[in-house]
C-alpha cells in the first residue's frame, strides 16, 4: 500500500454528528506512529477531541504498535497533539463550548508531502429520529441504484 492511498475514516461520525464545519490539522507524532499510520494501522472508533489550556488534542485514537518497533515503541492510545492556527483554535474552541456541539475526529491521510493530517468536525449530535431518516434515505438510494442498474 503506497502512503499516498491511506484514508482512514471514522464513518461512525457522519451518522452520529450533524457536521457544521471541518478543520484539517497536522498530527504531532512519534517515529513509530508515522510509520505505523503508513502501513494503514490505525483507527478513529470511539474517538473525540478537546481544547485544552489553548491546545486542540485528540484523545483515543488508535495507532498500532509498530511491529519493527523495539524498546522506543509508542502507546497505542495516547492523546495527541494537533497543530492548528490560532484563529482555528479559538474559533474551534468557542463552537465547541455551546451545548451540544462536539470536536470530532473525520478523517487520517498522508498529504503529498507525505506528512499524517487529520480532519476534524464540528458536529451537533443527532437525535434517533434523524438516524432513522438517514437509515431511510440510504436505503432508498440502494433500491433506486437497483432499479436503473437492471
Amino acid at each position: 500500500m503506497d502512503a499516498k492511498d491511506i484514508n482512514i475514516k471514522n464513518r461512525r461520525a457522519k451518522f452520529d454528528y450533524e457536521i457544521i464545519e471541518t478543520f484539517t490539522a497536522g498530527l504531532v507524532l512519534t517515529g513509530t506512529e508515522i510509520k505505523s499510520i503508513r502501513q494503514g494501522k490505525a483507527s478513529l472508533v470511539d474517538s473525540f477531541c478537546y481544547v485544552a489550556n489553548g491546545e486542540v488534542w485528540v484523545k483515543n485514537m488508535y495507532i498500532a504498535e509498530y511491529f519493527y518497533g523495539s524498546y522506543n515503541n509508542h502507546a497505542a492510545r495516547r492523546d495527541r497533539k494537533l497543530l492548528l492556527n490560532r484563529k482555528e483554535i479559538v474559533k474551534i474552541d468557542k463552537m465547541s463550548s455551546v451545548s451540544g456541539f462536539t470536536i470530532v475526529p473525520l478523517r487520517v491521510f498522508i498529504n503529498e508531502r507525505g506528512l499524517a493530517k487529520i480532519v476534524i468536525g464540528i458536529g451537533k449530535g443527532k437525535k434517533d429520529y434523524d438516524k432513522r431518516q438517514a437509515i431511510k434515505e440510504r436505503e432508498d438510494k440502494r433500491s433506486m441504484a437497483r432499479l436503473f442498474h437492471k
